[in-house]
């Protein structure tokens, strides 16, 4: 159900985003039950392909300007605009507490978006809601903090662990008009942002799960035979957190009597260095590069596959994984998978049991791909294992139920 005056309005970075299908979700399962809001988005798409989930949204979309430069009559209408509104100094004073720490373009940006935002939001907005704690949120906050409306977010990975402590301490913090809540995908990312909460409840821990209905039953997969080529997959984008260059080298390791081929899906700005790296390590023929693809190919990749490798680090700026939707997707198809014990990963996946965690290195990568390729009964038991798991603790109903509560208490000033 929607209305033509919704009570809530949704920051996000961009939309619609193939890489960010747990949005999508949460969204679409938000309208369902009975939530009525606007999405604006701070970047246009840039993804030419959209997921079915996209198609089902019925909230209208704004997009606000992604460079100040290029909207300028726009800004400086909504800067006037904002100028009049009851919390504009107060938001003002904040902004530039907050500039003279983070002298940076972005930072001048988010507050210009912000005008426009709080001068364009419909006078029956009662609060916003942001997905990611870093720029979205920022300028949700600002422009809350103008129009004197209560403002929540949803925090995922880099969002927690690229920003910088003030200023999240400050977003959780009452004194400094900070969120009314916030989720979080995580146990490992919950337990950080209350410690650095002004009270831990500000936080709650609410999984993305998986909306089962959307996805086929797992195919009868029939064991692999010893002359049949090993088929890896993985899914995520192409930045140095996914650990690739890692996997590549791993791959070149493999003893060359076994016959393999690695599929990988996703965009991303590493793309033509590591395709240099397996040039240069001469397994560039045992390899395809299949780009972003929306989320039935990327269904139909798992069900074609025998194992799921995603060897997840942490980078050198701290920037990682949270719990990557893409391993609940590999699990849905009775995928086994292979991973890395980083962040919340073991939060689903326990080494042995429902799949294989391996250190990043490419010796230890390539001594567990090679576990996995001689024991194929054991991965097919953990990834039963896993599907279980999945349908038992990671359903998506309880996080919406949750979700929706707190948007609710938020929404009616409680």
């Amino acid at each position: 159900m929607t209305s033509a005056r919704p009570p809530l309005a949704v920051v996000v970075k961009g939309w619609p985003r193939l890489s960010e299908t747990f949005i999508a979700q949460e969204l679409v399962a938000l309208e369902a039950t009975g939530h009525a809001f606007e999405i604006w988005s701070l970047r246009h798409p840039t993804d030419i392909k959209r997921h079915p989930l996209h198609a089902r949204l019925q909230a209208p979309v704004n997009y606000l300007p992604e460079y100040l430069y290029e909207e300028p009559e726009r800004v400086w209408r909504a800067r006037a605009k904002a100028q009049q509104l009851p919390g504009y100094a107060e938001a003002y004073r904040i902004w530039r507490t907050d500039l003279r720490r983070d002298l940076t373009p972005n930072r001048i940006r988010r507050f210009g978006q912000a005008c426009v935002l709080a001068a364009e939001m419909p006078d029956a907005v009662l609060g916003l809601y942001a997905h990611f704690l870093h720029t979205p949120s920022s300028v949700a906050r600002y422009a809350a903090i103008m129009r004197g409306l209560p403002w929540s977010f949803s925090a995922h990975a880099k969002d927690i662990w690229t920003s910088p402590d003030w200023e999240i301490k400050e977003k959780l913090s009452a004194a400094h008009h900070g969120a009314a809540f916030g989720a979080t995908c995580t146990g490992f990312g919950a337990r950080h942002l209350q410690d650095m909460a002004d009270t831990p409840d500000r936080v709650d821990l609410v999984y993305h799960g998986l909306d089962l209905a959307r996805f086929p039953a797992p195919p009868e997969r029939q064991p692999r035979q010893p002359q049949d080529p090993v088929r890896f997959m993985s899914v995520g984008r192409l930045v140095e957190k996914k650990g690739f260059d890692r996997l590549l080298a791993a791959l070149a390791l493999l003893p060359a009597g076994l016959d393999w081929h690695w599929t990988h899906i996703g965009g991303g700005g590493l793309g033509d260095l590591l395709q240099g790296i397996a040039e240069d390590t001469g397994i560039a023929d045992r390899i395809t590069w299949r780009g972003a693809c929306d989320q039935p190919e990327v269904i139909e990749a798992m069900r074609r596959s025998d194992l799921f490798v995603l060897p997840s680090r942490v980078a050198a700026d701290g920037d990682r994984d949270g719990l990557p939707n893409v391993l609940m997707e590999a699990a849905s198809q009775a995928l086994p998978i292979l991973s890395s014990p980083v962040s919340a990963i073991p939060e689903f996946i326990t080494h042995g049991t429902h799949g294989l965690l391996s250190a990043d290195t490419p010796e230890a990568l390539a001594e567990t791909l090679l576990y996995a390729v001689r024991h194929p009964q054991s991965l097919a038991e953990m990834a039963q294992a896993a599907l279980t798991r999945l349908r038992t603790d990671f359903g998506m109903d309880p996080g919406i139920a949750q979700l929706s509560q707190r948007l609710n208490a938020m929404l009616q000033g409680n």
